[in-house]
């Protein structure tokens, strides 16, 4: 059979160095879709709980046990499937052409990637039950709360039940009067949503909307696109006359943040990025997108590839070129990310923990540092209390969460069997792809609103500092 490739074009600062080929409580849920591959060996779940009602019939209500918790275990695609013989070709024989960049992936078709989605959630090592600290009353009403050091490290110390700070900690529920404030509506809409979830941000009108791309009908019509914006940004959508009352562009719905709870945009961009478990507190699937990446696969092929292929509950690309904290941290302050005494002070603390450079002893784990514009996740406890943890990190040290990663991710796999899947990067920009617009000498309104009717008229830019339409 035909192996499916997808063939991304990049701009120039998106190409790629080819080295890197080298309280909520889990609960199962009902069966979505249908199963395939059952010929295969695969068990269907509706069967083990209809022959347990079956035995249970006619006895006692108080003498009739309830069935275990039914949980996703995996599977192996059969002999003949589309991937079977699937590996990386060598790296290209181009030396000129330097930088990172994507590698082919084999991703199942559609259908088949639909049709394999767990019906049950996946089980939750360490952590069954896990609850969110409210704080209405503090005298310092911070978005992030104040844990102490000694509630931090309690929250490491990861146990059946545990309630965590995870932001929102005030207000009755995120999204309502707890800074980061959304209508709603929109709170309506999220809450509704009960499958798979992508999700990106523009706060500051810093870039543009950019539509996915190969995404099925099925996707189109069961999947929640949101696109979280500021009111500047906004403003900006309504300008260019992309925006209308209907507060969709494409697929995205546009969700509106009123009360943004920093002055760091950075910061504000980790809320949604980190915490869409909050925010959309009934979905069984996420995909983070940053807004400068334009999603050229279908979510369903995604989810398939790099979670339940794996039987894992959280996928994130590590860095093409950097694998280690300690290095990570100078290239931030080499390039002037944040104030280099924040990152020396964090790097500290964390040397006092325990944190050492990457070495083989890691194995198998293979990078400390994440490339961190996609994050893909189930949300079952565990994966949802690494995000509060990680969230935690960057509310309490500096917003580059490259070098949070790994402390809270080993501190999690010291209590637990929990493992994630870091995947090459060049596989991430396998089905995103970063898109670099030109720039005219005018203010950004002006050029903001050039560039969406070229977008719009869907011409190439004729020079690199001019847009012809």
């Amino acid at each position: 059979m035909a192996m499916p490739f997808i063939t991304l074009f990049l701009a120039s600062d998106s190409l790629c160095n080819f080295n890197s080929f080298i309280g909520e409580a889990q609960e199962s849920n009902p069966p979505i879709g249908n199963r395939l591959f059952q010929e295969a060996g695969q068990k269907d779940n509706s069967t083990t709980i209809e022959s347990v009602e079956r035995t249970n019939a006619g006895q006692s209500a108080s003498t009739v046990k309830p069935p275990p918790p039914v949980y996703f275990k995996g599977y192996t695609l059969p002999r003949g499937n589309p991937c079977e013989s699937f590996t990386l070709p060598p790296p290209p024989a181009d030396k000129k052409r330097t930088g990172p960049r994507p590698c082919p992936v084999c991703y199942l078709p559609v259908e088949q990637a639909i049709a394999l989605m767990p019906d049950a959630p996946s089980f939750s090592p360490g952590v069954s039950n896990l609850a969110y600290i409210h704080e209405e009353n503090s005298e310092k009403p911070e978005f992030g709360g104040y844990p102490s050091l000694m509630q931090r490290n309690d929250s490491y110390d990861v146990r059946e039940s545990m309630s965590v700070h995870c932001g929102f900690v005030k207000g009755i529920r995120p999204g309502h009067q707890t800074g980061f404030d959304i209508d709603d509506s929109d709170l309506h809409e999220m809450e509704s949503c009960r499958g798979v979830v992508v999700a990106s941000a523009i706060f500051g009108a810093f870039d543009l909307i950019r539509q996915p791309k190969n995404i099925s009908e099925y996707a189109k019509k069961n999947v929640c696109f949101h696109m979280f914006v500021d009111e500047q940004t906004e403003v900006f959508l309504r300008n260019s006359s992309e925006l209308d009352g209907s507060m969709r562009i494409g697929l995205w719905r546009i969700v509106t943040v009123h009360n943004l709870p920093y002055d760091d945009p950075r910061r504000n961009g980790k809320v949604p990025k980190l915490l869409l478990h909050r925010l959309f507190p009934n979905a069984r699937y996420s995909l983070w997108i940053d807004a400068k990446l334009e999603l050229v696969v279908d979510p369903y092929q995604i989810l398939e590839r790099f979670l339940w292929r794996k039987n894992v509950s959280f996928a994130i690309s590590k860095h093409y070129r950097r694998f280690d904290v300690f290095v990570e941290a100078e290239a931030n302050k080499a390039a002037a990310k944040f104030d280099n005494a924040s990152i020396d002070f964090q790097i500290e603390f964390y040397k006092k923990e325990g944190l050492t450079p990457y070495s083989a002893a890691k194995l198998p784990i293979t990078s400390d540092v994440p490339e961190g514009c996609v994050v893909v996740r189930e949300h079952i406890p565990v994966s949802n209390l690494f995000a509060c943890l990680w969230f935690n990190e960057v509310d309490r040290f500096t917003p580059r969460d490259q070098i949070s990663f790994a402390i809270v991710r080993d501190k999690i796999m010291s209590k637990t069997n929990w493992t994630l899947n870091m995947f090459l990067d060049c596989e991430r920009r396998n089905f995103v792809v970063q898109v670099i617009f030109c720039v005219l000498p005018f203010g950004f309104s002006k050029i903001y609103a050039l560039i969406m009717e070229w977008k719009r008229k869907k011409r190439r830019c004729a020079s690199p500092h001019q847009i012809s339409f």
